[in-house]
């Protein structure tokens, strides 16, 4: 899966999800800040990229997460090993 695929799929969970319009997440936007995500709604976005990659994320691993390219990378990250 490319970096576009996952970040489509980010903004199709985001939207489903969160209702966060898929124009705003951009790379550069930030969860909490930009996005208005709080840390309930990052466990709930944990969850939902668990489900995508069929991969537990590691909470230690997730809490470093701050941008949408962050999460993409997590995403390559947990598709790639």
């Amino acid at each position: 899966m490319s970096d576009e695929d996952i970040l489509s799929r980010l903004r199709t969970i985001l939207h489903d999800t969160f209702e966060i319009e898929p124009e705003r997440v951009t790379l550069q936007a930030h969860l909490f800040e930009e996005l208005d995500l709080d840390s309930i709604d990052a466990v709930d976005l944990a969850i939902q990229l668990q489900r995508l990659t069929g991969k537990r994320i590691k909470p230690d691993e997730f809490k470093s997460v701050r941008t949408v390219d962050d999460v993409v990378a997590a995403v390559r990250t947990l598709l790639n090993d």
